[in-house]
């Protein structure tokens, strides 16, 4: 019985080996999916795209994942059967795993194996007032508080007020010009900051109440204001859908080139050497990222330049509030109806400091997730920063 002991815990040691590899690449389908746009998208090439594209990082990802020491078996497959929630499901098993004292009853080999299915969730869309989808919450969300004012097509709105729906199915990959970058408005002039009507692509500051500065993992560089922190680094608190949050509507001439060095900071763009979305692959086809020469793990020999990755400091989530009843001036509190992933991109970003768009960010819009005010329910968390959450749904 000691020997045959010896068998039971190599089984289950593989048995576990097999479920973390499924895990790893059920997660690792589904992320390429939430940063492919194919959430914020109804294109059905893009759709087709993305599983290509998520299928074949999910096969890679097994090559890394031995299961008793060799390589298993495995098979992946993408169900996009509701539109903004595709899941990733995977299966992983070996049929050869050889026994060791077990031979004396005839088993020479055992199969061990198991299943895993992630998902990417998007409620845009999703919601009626009978049937309410399930908000998300997102950490790490900056605290640049914007209309709901699609900026490639305004006064239009970005998301429907109620369902969360996408309005504006152009918007996705869209790159802000220059003169209607990502700011605050907030230069010179003390009555336009913050400004008394909402404007596309100009934020309200978010108050400390609700988007509290973190105090560590902070990057290598210069932060003089906890406004500051919280757009170089991690603001924990998860910010749900759907919730209301505070608006700092004190004058702050300083909001625009403290975020344009911050920005720096966090995306390693001071030499205008940060990470980069391939131009060649763009909607219909997934977006793609390339670390650039000051990326940090570039910069210690671990990445090659422009090699490609999955995650970047350049992506960021920014709420989007519902301004629909706003009045004549700033109220304390606005209602997070949404929110939109973008890339703050490094060609041409690092601003001057004078001219006609001083300490403006130049942009592209990667996702769009909308809950609206239908939404109701325990927030969807996932697993990061992302605005599509990714989360393993089995094993629960």
């Amino acid at each position: 019985m000691a020997a045959l002991s010896i068998d039971v815990v190599t089984f289950y040691t593989a048995r576990s080996e097999a479920q973390l590899a499924a895990d790893a690449i059920a997660l690792a389908g589904a992320r390429v999916l939430a940063n492919s746009g194919m959430t914020s998208s109804t294109d059905p090439t893009l759709t087709s795209n993305a599983v290509l594209l998520a299928t074949n990082m999910a096969n890679e990802v097994a090559q890394q994942n031995l299961v008793g020491g060799s390589a298993p078996t495995v098979t992946v497959s993408v169900s996009t059967a509701i539109q903004g929630n595709p899941h990733v499901t995977v299966h992983v098993s070996r049929n050869d795993l050889p026994t060791f004292f077990a031979r004396i009853w005839g088993s020479k080999t055992v199969t061990v194996g198991a299943s895993a299915t992630a998902e990417a969730y998007n409620p845009s869309g999703l919601s009626s007032s009978s049937n309410p989808a399930s908000p998300v919450a997102p950490s790490c969300v900056k605290p640049w508080l914007l209309p709901n004012i699609d900026p490639n097509n305004s006064p239009n709105p970005i998301f429907g007020t109620a369902s969360g729906s996408i309005q504006d199915s152009a918007l996705l990959g869209w790159d802000s010009p220059p003169a209607t970058r990502l700011h605050a408005l907030c230069a010179a002039t003390p009555a336009l900051c913050p400004p008394a009507t909402p404007q596309a692509w100009q934020y309200y500051q978010g108050a400390e109440s609700s988007f509290p500065h973190p105090t560590k993992a902070l990057p290598a560089c210069t932060l003089t204001s906890n406004f500051q922190m919280s757009i170089a680094g991690c603001v924990q608190t998860p910010i749900a859908c759907g919730s209301f949050v505070n608006i700092n509507t004190a004058q702050d001439l300083s909001l625009d080139p403290d975020t344009a060095s911050a920005v720096d900071c966090l995306a390693n763009l001071s030499n205008d050497e940060g990470d980069r979305i391939n131009p060649a692959l763009l909607p219909p086809s997934p977006f793609e990222f390339r670390a650039g020469d000051d990326n940090p793990l570039v910069q210690a020999g671990v990445l090659a330049s422009r090699a490609r990755i999955m995650v970047s400091d350049s992506l960021v989530t920014v709420p989007v509030f519902d301004n629909s009843t706003w009045g004549s001036t700033p109220p304390a509190s606005v209602q997070v109806i949404g929110f939109v992933q973008l890339f703050l991109q490094p060609n041409g970003f690092h601003v001057p400091t004078s001219g006609a768009n001083p300490n403006q960010i130049s942009t592209k819009v990667m996702n769009m997730v909308g809950c609206g005010t239908n939404s109701s329910g325990t927030p969807v968390y996932g697993n990061g920063a992302s605005a599509v959450p990714v989360r393993l749904i089995t094993p629960p």
